[in-house]
């Protein structure tokens, strides 16, 4: 047979180490609120560099430029127009003859002046 008393006892125990961590955690934050003390830290004295030298680089030599050569572009040869191909006409379509539909059923209408009913009962004017 399953034993089945160990879960049963976990929700009562989840229950109290839950409400005694909150106790904790009040205290804990309270210090948060409060001023933070930092201990002050000495200024150290900046090193110094020593001066980098000056590097001289050699003057760059002269370099001629060409001067650029225009291509010649060929002639395009002259072609004859052409003359434009006629199509042959398009034959006609003889779409058949649909047939006629019946006419449409007609509704009755409702005269436009019929009285609405009112919703609430009328007003006696008699007292009981």
């Amino acid at each position: 047979m399953a034993h089945l008393h160990g879960p049963s006892i976990l929700l009562p125990l989840l229950v109290i180490i839950i409400s005694l961590m909150s106790g904790k955690e009040v205290v804990a934050s309270r210090h948060l609120l409060e001023e933070p003390t930092l201990p002050k830290v000495p200024e150290l004295p900046k090193p110094e560099l020593p001066p980098l030298p000056k590097v001289e680089l050699p003057p760059l030599p002269h370099i001629p430029t060409l001067p650029e050569p225009k291509p010649q572009l060929p002639t395009v040869p002259k072609v004859p127009a052409l003359e434009k191909p006629e199509l042959p006409p398009l034959p006609k379509l003889e779409t058949p003859k649909l047939p006629e539909l019946p006419p449409l059923p007609t509704f009755s209408t409702l005269p436009k002046d019929i009285p609405f009913p009112s919703l609430s009962p009328p007003h006696s004017t008699t007292t009981p």
